[in-house]
């Protein structure tokens, strides 16, 4: 049996919804696939592209990407493909591999509109290199898996229905091996469009896409033999004033608040479209903030969630809100609502630290053995960016650095400031 661990908590991951996540077999790391992303080796490993006639042998490895990824637009306006690319070693144990190159090609193109490698390697991982690791790529022992968490940014104006990825490893002796033809079909209908979850004020999302030690997209679950990544895009929404604080008054600590000391306690939450009710709960007590946490036996929504609403709001396609206020949860399974539905009221209970609404998509109604899926809002401002910890101290003035905009239809990412309307 693999080892479990809770995953490692920042004070921002600390606050928001925590999960278990498998360590020691499957390596974790995100890879920002930016064009022309290439950086500096170290001399320690072959460099494919300056060696002259290199032998390439055939890598022996599986790799295949576990769940299609599905073409979305960002707050940044670019478009972004978020998906995981696993990589299990069949090479023998004398002689083990290291990941020195990832390339990734959009259809049928042969430059590649991607590259990380080398050095690089490293600074995309969601941890720290353990001491003795190389600094310039990546092991994977034979019968290991090696997951990679990718972030696509798509050169502007490019459609694609299908990615290609090309793998380079070095073994401990030297030799250059290579998976050159890892495909990826690319799901071209567009993310699902919803409404705001949250009424008006300032918002600030939290671990949410785009982040590479985001505790959400970072926390695959494994149920009966299927993992899953059911918080692929789900964001933390932390309530901000005015002067984008989302603490109210002074405090000598975090652990010295209580919930009412957060901006975002007992506000509105929203019906994102209309949709029927699968599952919902009342009566579980507030928590208090940044306390220490219980850590669940099983991962469900009734271990995790506190109080909450699932809504069915498409065919396969299903709104979770979760740590919802005591009190406030009057949904019944079977209910419809209709969208801008007061469905709760913000709060903290199950796995929070701090009041703040966990929301996200997924197609299945159950957290466990669901596939987390792109959204988009149909419409908001964007007032700026801003982590979580700059948040809290409202004695600092913290001034926007640029003017607010008008979005529609964008998927917000991590840090981004939204007001809804």
């Amino acid at each position: 049996m693999l080892p479990e661990t809770m995953v490692p908590h920042s004070p921002l991951a600390r606050t928001g919804c925590r999960v278990k996540r498998f360590e020691g077999s499957i390596v974790t790391l995100l890879v920002l696939a930016l064009p022309n992303a290439a950086t500096a080796q170290s001399t320690a490993v072959p460099s494919v592209a300056a060696t002259a006639g290199p032998v390439i042998h055939q890598a022996q490895v599986e790799a295949r990407i576990p769940f299609a990824p599905h073409i979305v637009t960002g707050s940044d306006g670019q478009t972004h493909l978020a998906y995981e690319l696993r990589i299990t070693s069949f090479q023998s144990d004398d002689n083990p591999l290291r990941l020195i190159r990832l390339a990734t090609f959009t259809g049928a193109d042969t430059v590649a509109s991607s590259v990380v490698e080398g050095a690089g390697l490293q600074r995309l991982r969601n941890k720290p290199a353990a001491e003795g690791d190389p600094i310039d790529s990546l092991p994977i022992a034979s019968g290991r898996t090696l997951s990679l968490f990718l972030w696509l940014t798509l050169p502007a104006g490019t459609r694609t229905a299908s990615l290609r990825h090309q793998l380079t490893f070095v073994t401990a002796k030297g030799e250059i091996q290579r998976a050159d033809d890892v495909r990826a079909a690319v799901v071209e209908t567009p993310a699902v469009r919803i409404g705001p979850p949250l009424r008006g004020g300032r918002w600030l999302a939290v671990d949410g896409p785009g982040n590479p030690l985001s505790h959400h997209w970072g926390s695959p679950v494994a149920i009966n033999g299927k993992l899953s990544i059911p918080q692929r895009f789900a964001i933390d929404w932390f309530g901000l004033d005015d002067g984008n604080h989302s603490l109210r008054g002074r405090h000598a600590a975090l652990t010295d608040t209580v919930d009412a000391d957060w901006v975002g306690y007992g506000k509105d939450v929203l019906a994102v479209a209309d949709g029927v009710v699968v599952d919902a709960r009342d009566g579980i007590a507030n928590g208090e903030p940044l306390r220490p946490l219980e850590t669940p036996d099983d991962l469900t929504a009734r271990t995790l969630y506190g109080n909450f609403v699932i809504l069915a709001i498409a065919p396969g396609v299903y709104a979770h809100y979760a740590h919802l206020r005591q009190g406030s949860v009057t949904m019944r399974p079977g209910m419809h609502v209709r969208k801008g539905d007061v469905i709760g009221r913000l709060g903290q209970t199950g796995a929070a630290g701090a009041p703040h609404l966990h929301f996200h998509i997924s197609d299945r109604s159950t957290f466990e053995g669901s596939e987390g899926l792109p959204f988009v809002i149909d419409g908001f401002t964007l007032y700026g960016r801003e982590s979580v910890e700059d948040s809290f101290d409202p004695t600092i003035a913290r001034p926007l650095a640029t003017r607010p905009a008008s979005h529609t239809n964008e998927m917000p990412l991590d840090g981004d400031i939204l007001g809804f309307r």
